[in-house]
């Protein structure tokens, strides 16, 4: 993908067995720390929804945090933290989900957004899926409507769009 002439794929670096052996893991701090690539991917992330009407962006931490903030700001909309369990102040709404090896839970401000309001959801990583596919559950019950979903980077190999085939979802970067 590029951006603003700028090739976002050389930005994101391997890491050949991380966090464990067999895992190639795909870096994005080179991207971050260089302003012109970070840029031209926060506008990648932003351009299909400018007209959108977004009311809201929201995002599971950490690294969703990154750009989910920024790209709300471009949007002229709200941001909503996605955060695991324990982590959010007021009262929350929950939702556990499974992993690979185990399960994990998810939650929500219950009055993060207005009900029926239009959100959009992002990421820096698409895989499996199972995160998102959470995280937009979540939001649907707080009374949102997922407008759309945008990942920096999809592991096509892993068939992550599949778990989240039901909503319109855009990768800016694919691997296989």
């Amino acid at each position: 993908m590029t951006g603003k002439g700028i090739d976002l794929r050389r930005f994101i670096r391997e890491v050949p067995d991380w966090p464990k052996d067999g895992i190639l893991f795909r870096d994005i701090t080179p991207l971050l720390a260089d302003p012109k690539a970070f840029a031209a991917a926060v506008d990648a992330l932003s351009a299909a929804f400018t007209e959108a009407g977004i009311e809201y962006v929201a995002a599971v931490e950490a690294r969703g945090f990154i750009f989910g903030s920024v790209v709300a700001e471009r949007l002229g909309a709200g941001f909503v933290p996605i955060r695991k369990k324990g982590k959010l102040p007021a009262q929350t709404e929950s939702i556990t989900y499974d992993l690979e090896y185990g399960t994990d839970c998810l939650e929500v401000h219950l009055d993060a957004i207005e009900s029926g309001a239009k959100v959009l959801m992002v990421d820096d990583l698409l895989a499996t899926g199972g995160t998102m596919a959470a995280a937009c559950k979540l939001i649907e019950r707080i009374g949102g409507r997922v407008a759309g979903i945008v990942f920096l980077i999809e592991l096509a190999a892993l068939r992550g769009a599949e778990k989240i085939s039901d909503y319109k979802v855009t990768s800016i970067i694919s691997f296989e």
